[in-house]
């Protein structure tokens, strides 16, 4: 299974290149986002995964991490087939296979238990993604990609300083080098502590970089708003995860070794710093779309603030995890169905949307309200469990911050969704031949559905997977 988890994407891939027709080649992608799904579920919920027991297998973060890329990927796979015919004139050979490979590289950073393939799989997930984000090739796009790649490149070497660090601090205890993630655990307490501590600040921030923590975050506004709004979906809710996995694989370590209080505050502090950049950019903000990238900082530093408390947010963190990346495919998807309707990200231009688009503004404002935590919706539940376990934990000044920027950022992000949904379309708006179709509306309109059912009540399969992966990342010495 694991092998066929990793071939599907990988081979469809390759008959992508090879298929000549631009119309058909799209359909591609359901149909292995369809396959790679299945075998997930089999994988997670029917299977036993075994562990550990290599460098290749699959731990239960690793599950939680795969089901939500290959759900949201799933989702996000039949609105690209609407997106792409909506270009029909663009050649789309390039795009569809980097897409399916972008799904192959996901999956294998789950199922890496040795931390030099993972950073492989990640560095990877660049490349493939680089041709994404320029794929409408404007000069904005352009620009997007040449500053992600960059910036992301940066980070991942310094993630890979880190990880040697992480293999030196074994090697300097005198122990046998090396990055399988089961040898690490087990001899943690015995680690070099000088060493360990380095290679984890080096990897928090290169793949902090990698999930645009601040103030590593400046790539993200450029790539999210010059990307399509299913690239966008998939960045903030599949790469940013699998970053975010990369971490929890040191935080693991670091926990195993007794030093739960040295990485503790440095995770507050960096979490905490997220949600006052994103709010500060949020404020005034008139790119709908790079606020939904300010959206995504602010998320990223809710996790890593989640992190930072530890053991009692934990299971607060890893739903937030997957709220999070459910309720970004609402937003990014029905952005993009604004913003082709409108031909522009702008709210100065794009106005009264619901009179014109009622179904994707509709999307667009209710995603809104999930996203900044307003109930019955599932961001609600896990906001309020990481802000319970901050106060019960004794992070009272970093529980009043964690309150004091959610509200500035429902202020700031509220101005400027409004502005976009409601009043009167300008008379002068630009109009495009775009119009909502099953295909860009019934995704966004599911996912919606899935946050809802979050809020209201976890699926209890679901459930029992959140509590095994926090359990599993409640290592101690």
């Amino acid at each position: 299974m694991t092998l066929a988890l990793l071939a599907v994407p990988l081979v469809a891939a390759l008959l992508a290149l090879a298929i000549p027709s631009n119309r058909w080649r799209p359909w591609l992608i359901p149909v292995a986002a369809g396959l790679h799904f299945g075998m997930t579920l089999i994988t997670v919920f029917a299977g036993q995964p075994k562990f550990p027991t290599a460098w290749i297998s699959l731990d239960p973060a690793g599950q939680l991490v795969l089901l939500l890329i290959s759900t949201l990927y799933l989702v996000t796979s039949f609105y690209m087939t609407g997106y792409l015919r909506y270009h029909a004139q663009r050649q789309n050979r390039v795009f569809v296979s980097c897409l399916l490979c972008l799904l192959g590289t996901m999956t294998l950073i789950t199922w890496a238990r040795h931390l030099g393939i993972m950073w492989v799989a990640i560095e990877t997930t660049a490349l493939c993604t680089g041709p994404l984000i320029f794929f409408n090739k404007t000069p904005q796009s352009i620009e997007a990609t040449w500053k992600y790649l960059l910036i992301g490149f940066v980070g991942i070497a310094l993630a890979l300083l880190g990880t040697l660090f992480l293999a030196y601090s074994s090697l300097h205890a005198g122990l046998e080098p090396t990055l399988a993630l089961d040898e690490l655990l087990l001899h943690a307490p015995q680690l070099s502590k000088p060493w360990l501590h380095s290679a984890f600040v080096l990897m928090l921030v290169g793949y902090g970089t990698k999930m645009g923590l601040a103030p590593m975050h400046t790539w993200k506004p450029d790539a999210y708003g010059a990307a399509p709004g299913a690239v966008g979906t998939l960045l903030a809710g599949g790469v940013t995860s699998c970053a975010f996995l990369c971490i929890l694989r040191i935080y693991q370590i670091c926990c195993a070794s007794g030093d739960f209080a040295f990485i503790s505050p440095m995770l507050i502090f960096m979490g905490l710093l997220s949600m006052a950049v994103a709010g500060v950019f949020m404020v005034g903000q008139q790119d709908y779309k790079r606020m939904l990238a300010y959206s995504s900082v602010e998320h990223m530093g809710i996790l890593i603030l989640g992190l930072g408390l530890g053991a009692p947010a934990l299971f607060a963190t890893l739903l937030h995890l997957i709220n999070n990346g459910l309720t970004k495919g609402v937003l990014f998807l029905s952005a993009g169905n604004i913003h082709r309707s409108f031909g522009s990200t702008r709210s100065t231009v794009v106005r009264g949307a619901l009179h014109r688009l009622p179904v994707s503004a509709g999307l667009f404002l209710a995603g809104f309200l999930a996203i900044t935590g307003s109930p019955p919706f599932g961001p609600f539940i896990s906001e309020f469990s990481i802000l319970k376990a901050g106060f019960e934990s004794g992070h009272f000044v970093a529980s009043g911050l964690f309150l004091l920027f959610l509200l500035v950022i429902f202020i700031g992000m509220g101005a400027t969704v409004l502005q976009v949904v409601q009043g009167q379309e300008p008379e002068d708006a630009p109009r495009t031949a775009y119009r909502e179709g099953v295909l860009t509306i019934a995704p966004p309109l599911l996912l919606l559905g899935l946050v809802l059912v979050m809020g209201v009540y976890i699926p209890e399969p679901v459930k029992v997977l959140l509590q095994n992966a926090a359990v599993f990342l409640e290592v101690r010495p």
